[in-house]
This record gives structure tokens, sequence and C-alpha cells, in this order.
């Protein structure tokens, strides 16, 4: 996976259904061993808006790979504006 932390992203199952709500998210990443309840709604919207998610192999490397500390259960990269 690449890193998001030069790219424009948000981080967390609000801020991203959020994004795809606005139709903002251009890739949306999930951790594969996230808690099924915060990952449930954004992969519906997902679905709904036509956007494949990227799978990540866990809250830690999609974490990592956002430049936080604590793990992410999912996360989505911004379009360019």
């Amino acid at each position: 996976m690449t890193g998001l932390q030069g790219k424009k992203k948000v981080v967390g199952a609000k801020e991203t259904a959020r994004a795809l709500q606005d139709g903002r998210a251009a890739v949306v990443y999930v951790a594969e061993d996230a808690d099924a309840r915060v990952t449930a709604p954004v992969l519906a919207l997902c679905e709904e808006r036509g956007i494949k998610p990227v799978m990540v192999q866990s809250l830690a490397a999609l974490g990592a790979a956002c430049g936080v500390r604590a793990g992410a259960a999912v996360a989505a990269e911004l379009k360019e504006q």
C-alpha cells in the first residue's frame, strides 16, 4: 500500500462517510481487522457510489500509512480539487 501521508485524505468512519456522500472520495481504504459495525456503513456507501474499496491488512497498517499513531479502520484519499 502506498503511503497516504503526503496526500489529501480523511481518516475515520465519520469523515470517510462524509467524503463519500459529498463525492470527494477518490479511493477508500478499509482495514480487514476492523469491527464490521464501523466498516459496514462505509462499505455500503462505497457500493452505492461505485467505488471499490481497497482492503488493508490491519488497523495498524492503515494508521501507519495515514501517519497516525492509532490504528485506522477506514480512510479515504480525496479527489484533487
